[in-house]
């Protein structure tokens, strides 16, 4: 009952500072804005990454579900909390040294946050579900999916043009915006590293 909300999450543009990318000539202090930046973003790549694992985790049909409200609440807090830190992340590097660059950043900056707030919503309409039903937890649950697709679909035009350019050529390069490897919490998110621990818990 799951699996579409899965599936929306792992459609969705949650990995947006993952770029592919291109291998132009990038000024110095673009360079140096986009490490700035990119160095604080990897960790919040991770978190996301974790916490869509988790939710794919829990999309076995005999999952009960309040542990599938468990961890998708657990996992959309996750994901809130990484938007919100990413915002930070854009907001502190201050502006990038391009046209437009600082009316730019604090476009991608609200959206950022925007995210942040939305994934917070669907955190607490995960928490209000009837998990006592099942029929009517999966048509909450459907629900929520219905919204998570939305979500994703909307709202980025101001990372994409974050990510453009020069900018987006120098950011590309950068360790910290590479996309970083799934680690799926092996044992119910009980055990590992604290960045897979981050996909069960908010932090």
């Amino acid at each position: 009952m799951n699996k579409k909300l899965a599936a929306a999450l792992s459609g969705g543009s949650v990995l947006l500072m993952a770029l592919s990318g291109c291998s132009d000539d990038s000024d110095s202090k673009v360079n140096d804005w986009s490490k700035k930046v990119c160095d604080q973003v990897q960790p919040q790549l991770t978190k996301i990454a974790n916490a869509n694992a988790s939710i794919q985790q829990a999309t076995s049909d005999s999952s009960k579900p309040a542990d599938v409200q468990k961890t998708d609440a657990a996992a959309f807090q996750s994901i809130s909390d990484a938007y919100k830190a990413l915002g930070a992340a854009v907001d502190g590097a201050g502006a990038p040294p391009v046209d437009d660059g600082e009316k730019t950043q604090k476009e991608a900056v609200s959206e950022l946050n925007a995210t942040s707030k939305a994934y917070a919503g669907l955190k607490s309409d995960v928490d209000d579900l009837d998990t006592k039903d099942q029929a009517k937890f999966a048509d909450g649950l459907k629900g929520v999916a219905d919204d998570l697709d939305k979500l994703s679909a909307s709202g980025d035009e101001a990372l994409q043009k974050l990510q453009s350019g020069d900018v987006g050529a120098a950011m590309a390069k950068q360790p910290g915006c590479q996309r970083p490897k799934t680690s799926a919490p092996a044992e119910s998110g009980s055990g590992g590293s604290s960045s897979e621990s981050s996909a069960d818990t908010s932090s």
